[in-house]
């Protein structure tokens, strides 16, 4: 009897020893799904969330304002504006330097068309000029031409006239010797020199 009451005993006492782990295991699994494990919804899907996570967004949402409008966006702004004004600055000396150019080139066409007004005016000037130089050495080319003309003439005049005194000399004689050949006797030159000359009338 001894026997099968310490055999009974054994029995409970390995019976509760096999039922541990089990309920170790159970009551693991329960508190992990207790503790927010594989138990429960998608966090920001969960309903029971809404509040928090909409008072985090408009506080981080508060936040990334205040960051952007104080701090990112004045230098945005400032790189913007810098690069504008020079952007501005180099147009308007793109500009500036247009309009030079563009002064240049009037002031080198005003400069060529006075060159040629001013060639013109040489030209005609030189013209003329050369025209009356010209016109008055003609004249005293005419004037030395007419003097000599008339000098020549003149003396051309004298040498016909001695030319012809010493033709009718010379007409007189040899009529003379002709008359006195012819009728033997002796005329004289007066006489003949007045028979040419009446003749000659």
């Amino acid at each position: 009897m001894s026997q099968s009451t310490t055999v009974l005993a054994q029995a409970e006492t390995a019976a509760p020893a096999a039922e541990t782990p089990a309920a170790a295991e159970t009551g693991h699994t329960e508190g992990t799904a207790a503790e927010g494990g594989h138990g429960g919804a998608f966090p920001p899907m969960d309903t029971s969330t809404y509040p928090s996570q909409i008072f985090w967004l408009v506080i981080f949402f508060g936040l990334l304002y205040l960051l952007m409008s104080r701090v990112a966006l004045p230098r945005m702004a400032a790189v913007l504006d810098k690069r504008a004004a020079r952007i501005e600055g180099d147009l308007a000396k793109a500009q500036a330097l247009k309009d030079e150019t563009e002064a240049a080139v009037a002031a080198y066409e005003k400069a060529l068309a006075d060159a040629r007004s001013k060639a013109q005016g040489i030209a005609t000037e030189t013209r003329t000029r050369m025209a009356a130089e010209m016109d008055a050495e003609r004249a005293a080319v005419e004037a030395t031409l007419g003097s000599k003309v008339g000098e020549a003439e003149a003396r051309i005049a004298k040498a016909k006239s001695k030319a012809m005194t010493d033709v009718s000399a010379v007409a007189a004689d040899a009529a003379a010797d002709i008359v006195a050949e012819l009728t033997g006797t002796k005329v004289t030159k007066a006489a003949v020199s007045k028979a040419v000359a009446d003749l000659k009338g």
